[in-house]
């Protein structure tokens, strides 16, 4: 499976969508970036998609939206995850991934593994 290479304005772009709120990281993750809350990711970059995890309903709605679609690698999209049609404007997008980082913050937080 190949990864996709992201360019730094694209990673910047990323970050930018991502509003600060406590609990709250950008991270990267296998080459491209993730945004966690309290470490469960809500929203992520893969080639040119930006992709949030939301409840059912959520993606119900986004899935009706034209340009929406699997998110991650062909073949292997990410459960629970959708792309962001790709013409919204960076306000539409920012507040799909708020909707994606309030549902994910109702999840029990992760629990950081110890260091070897």
């Amino acid at each position: 499976m190949q990864m996709p290479k992201h360019s730094d304005e694209a990673k910047a772009h990323f970050r930018s969508l991502v509003k600060d709120a406590p609990g709250v990281e950008v991270k990267p993750m296998f080459g491209s970036l993730g945004a966690f809350v309290n470490g469960n990711m809500f929203a992520g970059l893969f080639g040119p998609n930006v992709g949030v995890k939301l409840d059912e309903a959520g993606l119900e709605e986004l899935r009706a939206l034209p340009g929406s679609g699997p998110f991650g690698p062909e073949g292997r999209p990410m459960g629970g995850y959708l792309s962001l049609p790709a013409e919204l404007d960076d306000e539409t997008q920012s507040a799909w991934l708020d909707r994606a980082r309030d549902h994910v913050a109702t999840l029990p937080p992760k629990v950081k593994k110890p260091k070897r």
